[in-house]
């Protein structure tokens, strides 16, 4: 294991391009032998892309495997890379941020799971103070590394489910990194419900509109795109009006519309190889079973 992340923090040394192209080519090299993988891609682009056909909708699976390649190796620059040598990006919206740290008041950054997700956290982190939430995995050298490169620049690092934790460093004026996207039931199974993504069913996390009330965050939504040029473009959009509403499960149903929306402009760069529908109840069918 050790040898193996010393490898990879010997490609950070390399040029930016290689290591995109590299990455391209480690992708396309998953996508013929990562068999299981490639059939839950197949399947959640057959789900939310059926306007696609069969040929576009393989050209596209094909094209997120080269995301996720290039993804593994932003991740490695993410947490080793110096400053100087970080890929150049732009943010839009600053101002927006700017705005609610001056006055204090805590942001839920409310955004979804892209292939983009750790070196624009980086360059989020670099730019302004953000915090998140995270969840320490079984191995325990990705844990040190993981607390290494992303947890430790965090403003505030909250546990996965510690609820009160989110909401306390909500309430001191934290920003907060936050991504209702992929469901996980909490030790009660509270806080989600069936709802359209892509127009189908899906486990969808409804607590963002509850930890909005209760702490008496904004939510402001934040996407982030992989530009051709191999710099980024991050958004940072207006605070959502009228959220939280009395209904949690249509304010969700608007988070995955937000989520939709920006999908639909790179559409390969989202974590397709995530099973997005899978626990959906007795009464609808696992997508997945073989």
């Amino acid at each position: 294991m050790w040898a193996g992340i010393g490898f990879l923090r010997l490609i950070t040394l390399l040029p930016w391009k290689a290591q995109r192209v590299l990455g391209g080519y480690i992708g396309r090299f998953a996508f013929l032998f990562l068999t299981e993988r490639r059939r839950v891609v197949r399947i959640n682009l057959g789900l939310c892309f059926p306007e696609l056909q069969k040929r576009e909708r393989m050209q596209l699976a094909k094209r997120h495997y080269e995301a996720v390649g290039i993804g593994a190796f932003e991740t490695c620059m993410a947490w080793w890379a110096r400053p100087e040598r970080i890929p150049e990006y732009q943010f839009v919206g600053l101002e927006i941020l700017e705005k609610f740290q001056k006055e204090g008041r805590g942001v839920i950054l409310f955004t979804a799971h892209f292939t983009t997700l750790e070196i624009c956290g980086r360059m989020f982190s670099d730019t302004m103070p953000m915090g998140g939430l995270y969840r320490d995995p079984d191995n325990p050298v990705v844990a040190w590394l993981m607390h290494r490169g992303r947890i430790d620049k965090m403003s505030v690092a909250v546990p996965m489910d510690d609820l009160r934790g989110l909401i306390r460093g909500l309430k001191k004026g934290h920003t907060i990194w936050y991504a209702p996207d992929q469901s996980k039931k909490g030790k009660k199974g509270a806080f989600t419900s069936v709802l359209p993504f892509f127009g189908v069913p899906a486990r969808t996390n409804t607590a963002m509109s509850r930890i909005a009330k209760m702490s008496g965050a904004a939510v402001v939504p934040f996407f982030a795109q992989r530009l051709e040029d191999g710099g980024y473009r991050l958004e940072i959009f207006p605070e959502l009006e009228d959220f939280p509403s009395d209904d949690e499960d249509q304010d969700a149903i608007r988070a995955n519309h937000l989520i939709e929306e920006n999908i639909r402009k790179v559409p390969e760069q989202y974590f397709w190889i995530h099973r997005r529908f899978k626990k959906r109840g007795e009464d609808l069918p696992d997508v997945y079973k073989k």
